[in-house]
């Protein structure tokens, strides 16, 4: 028996789960721990209490960690053109597990680059151009950006031909940046897997160790990735192994974010006919839809989109968001976290699916063969509730799209996305197996 401990250090919680890697059984939950993140004093304290929690069932031969506390991966995404360019970088930077809190295209002016140093981003991803085509803007930011009083490293993936010119302005005035692959090596062609891999290295090399979150360096020498990030891997790997499409759906207390792994058929295969290209790995972030933080976010955007909540799940928004610590009691309480989460989860997953741009398709959800749950709301869910939330998704015929309507549901009651994603790497048959516990 070979032991792997997987912890996610989460912004509320920090979570782990001891994994047994070895040939006899890969992919065995020997245990699960949880402890609140220690974030105002240093988050090796919390991290280290599930660690011990999980060692008391057996010594681990290896720690992974991802993490999302401190407010997770700001990314800052500046671009060639707003549609394009910006707007694959932004695709991106979520799919590599950011948050993004700030994009812009064209030539950056003086008025620019103050708003990008007042939203302060851990992380900037610069784009422009399609390889061999103009260059002008990318390189004018990169000048920019060299000499703007900015701490965040800088991730380039533009214009491949211009690439070296551009890193050579940021270079000359000892800006930390990394160069990538395009993100739009060619209209109508997205790729995201460069930009995916350096801004991973940007965040272990330069961001997780910068936030303050620990005064040692234990706490960034053991984290691999962003927690979306990792998460992301898992939904992939989940994906092998059902040999289908996946869509993953997490409601937590402040956001609600939807993962997707789709195999393209047909003329999605073979005909780019969008202007920046699908993301067939995908994720996105709604930022006011969330069980407390944000619980008045879902009432608002319940009314846009033409959803109807009861008065007394209004009510309950409200009382909950002003006591973010506040646990459902009793049958009434659940019944609206039901209608708030489903309604999360709707709204999130038509978002998720719509195209950014009128030119553009939907996403193709019609053929996924696995929903998966996420989040307290749906892992402490009392009867039939967690079942109800996903049909919301597999059910609606309001997005746009044909929904997934053979689709199979699922919650990831143990958290094993994560600790898959953490383990993809490394150990993959444990990987393997540990998703496949999640098709049963």
């Amino acid at each position: 028996m070979t032991l792997v401990t997987c912890v996610d250090v989460g912004s509320t919680f920090t979570k782990g789960l001891l994994v047994d890697v070895g040939t006899g059984d890969p992919g065995r939950v020997v245990a699960a721990a949880a402890h609140p993140t220690t974030v105002a004093t240093d988050v090796m304290e919390g991290l280290d209490a599930v660690c011990r929690a999980l060692a008391s069932h057996g010594r681990p031969a290896e720690t992974l960690v991802c993490s999302s506390a401190g407010g997770g991966l700001r990314i800052a995404v500046v671009g060639q053109e707003l549609e394009v360019s910006a707007e694959a970088g932004r695709r991106v930077a979520l799919s590599a597990g950011g948050r993004v809190v700030h994009v812009s295209a064209g030539e950056l002016t003086t008025d620019g680059v103050r708003a990008l140093r007042a939203i302060a981003p851990d992380l900037v991803l610069l784009v422009g151009g399609t390889d061999g085509g103009n260059a002008d803007v990318l390189l004018h930011n990169a000048r920019r950006l060299a000499r703007a009083r900015l701490r965040a490293p800088v991730v380039l993936a533009g214009n491949a031909e211009a690439a070296d010119e551009a890193a050579a302005a940021l270079n000359a005035t000892g800006r930390r940046h990394l160069v990538t692959g395009n993100v739009v090596p060619r209209i109508g062609e997205i790729a995201p897997d460069g930009a995916r891999s350096a801004i991973r290295a940007a965040f272990l090399e330069h961001v997780i160790g910068g936030k303050g979150l620990s005064r040692g360096r234990a706490f960034a020498d053991l984290v691999r990735a962003p927690t979306p990030d990792a998460v992301l891997r898992g939904v992939e790997v989940l994906a092998d192994t059902v040999g289908g499409d996946v869509l993953v759906v997490d409601i937590g207390g402040a956001t609600t974010d939807v993962y997707s792994v789709i195999t393209p058929q047909g003329e999605d295969a073979t005909i780019h006919r969008d202007v920046v290209g699908q993301l067939w790995h995908a994720r996105t972030v709604e930022a006011d839809l969330g069980m407390r933080w944000n619980a008045e976010g879902i009432v608002e955007a319940a009314g846009r989109e033409r959803l109807d909540l009861s008065d007394r799940a209004r009510a309950y928004a409200a009382r909950v968001a002003t006591d973010t610590a506040h646990l459902a009691h009793g049958p009434g309480e659940w019944e609206c976290e039901a209608e708030l989460a489903g309604a999360a989860a709707r709204i999130a997953v038509r978002r998720h699916g719509r195209p950014a741009h009128p030119s553009e398709h939907p996403r193709a959800l019609t053929e996924v063969a696995l929903v998966v749950g996420s989040g307290g709301v749906l892992r402490h869910a009392p009867d039939d509730l967690a079942r109800r939330v996903l049909a919301e998704v597999t059910t609606d015929h309001g997005g746009g799209w044909r929904v997934p309507a053979a689709a199979r549901t699922t919650v990831d009651t143990a958290y094993l996305l994560c600790a898959v994603g953490l383990l993809a790497p490394t150990h993959t048959e444990a990987a393997r197996a540990l998703a496949g516990r999640l098709r049963t």
